[in-house]
């Protein structure tokens, strides 16, 4: 049994309708700590955000519920509490992060906050909580996933989350790429890409998508659930159209984080067949974020995906030279993906663990 301080508050932050808004200064408290903790962990500040980037992501929509508390201690903030309840038709499914600053842990602050994950998920009818941690990289005893590929240490935050009753599911690799001199390294690739797809076309834009690409790459966002390795972590399929495929990028719009989406056509056809996002702040000296990358199965084969991404590198580097590298995610068994990363010159700097629990009925 753990007993928890008992000056520790999580209180529920209201998302204002604005960063001026009167009820805001918890939420500006959230992003505050929030960052300090990303700093801690990573020992860089590339997953740096402003309140007024972040805010327009935590608004709610008719497609998810989004909770968030303040972790305080003796009234300081130390951290924050995240559950996401999707709300696709028959979900079971929810998501949740606790992240705290490190002179906080071991006090059972962290235990009280998974009781609170476990209630609220009860009270929205969800059995299958999942969740992800960064698990930096250090010497000593190390866990591996059922997928066979990949480990992390057996540290603080595993511990955590086995002593919680959850199992690694999978391995992500956080990865790097020098921006600064990789420029004669992806123009070599992507003519070699653009030769082993001749039947196919890059097409690339900045948010809003142009009306003509909207279907296209809706569908496309939707297939990144069924098309991308998720090991044994469950997702529910989702369906996008126009409305859903507009608020999400009004996430990006209203921040005033540009977001460049490179798409590969089937000429053919006219479809959109793969595509990649990079993104970066306001700041346009910070790190870009490479978001989704997908190819649809049934276009695999051609090098699309060398495609996209080189051809989206190196329009970027037009857009925000500044931007000294580039930030990417992929699952350890995702092989393709990571062969492309390596040519590209990405190199890995950190691990996350996907974690998932099942409740009892």
């Amino acid at each position: 049994m753990y007993s928890p301080p008992t000056d520790l508050e999580f209180r529920l932050i209201p998302i204002p309708a604005s960063i001026d808004s009167p009820d805001a200064a918890d939420f500006i408290e959230m992003v505050r700590v929030r960052n300090l903790v990303y700093l801690e962990i990573n020992g860089h500040d590339d997953e740096r955000i402003t309140p007024e980037e972040l805010l327009p992501a935590m608004q709610p929509t008719e497609y998810e519920i989004r909770l968030l508390w303040l972790v305080l201690l003796d009234g300081e903030a130390i951290g924050r509490a995240v559950v996401d309840i999707p709300l696709e038709e028959g979900s079971k499914v929810a998501f949740w992060r606790i992240e705290l600053l490190r002179s906080s842990w071991g006090k059972g602050i962290g235990s009280a906050g998974h009781d609170l994950v476990e209630r609220v998920a009860r009270e929205h009818g969800r059995t299958v909580l999942q969740s992800w941690a960064a698990h930096p990289d250090i010497a000593g005893p190390r866990l591996s996933p059922p997928t066979g590929f990949g480990s992390i240490p057996d540290d603080h935050a595993a511990r955590f989350y086995r002593h919680h009753g959850y199992s690694l599911e999978q391995v992500e690799r956080n990865s790097a790429l020098d921006l600064r001199d990789a420029v004669p390294r992806l123009e070599e690739l992507l003519a070699q890409a653009v030769a082993a797809s001749a039947d196919y076309e890059v097409v690339q834009w900045f948010l809003p998508t142009p009306p003509e690409f909207v279907a296209g790459y809706a569908w496309m966002k939707s297939r990144m659930i069924t098309d991308a390795p998720a090991a044994a972590m469950e997702f529910d399929e989702e369906e996008w159209d126009a409305a859903r495929l507009g608020r999400h990028e009004a996430i990006y719009l209203d921040a005033g984080r540009p977001l460049q989406v490179t798409a590969a056509r089937h000429i053919a056809t006219g479809e959109l067949c793969a595509f990649n996002e990079l993104v970066i702040g306001n700041d346009r000296t910070e790190a870009t974020h490479q978001e989704d990358t997908l190819v649809l199965k049934e276009h695999r084969g051609h090098r699309l995906g060398l495609l996209v991404k080189c051809a989206a590198l190196l329009a970027w580097r037009e857009f925000a030279p500044e931007s000294a590298r580039v930030l990417t995610y992929n699952a350890e068994e995702n092989r393709p993906m990571l062969d492309i990363n390596e040519a590209m010159g990405f190199v890995p700097i950190a691990y996350e663990g996907a974690w998932k629990k099942v409740l009892d009925a």
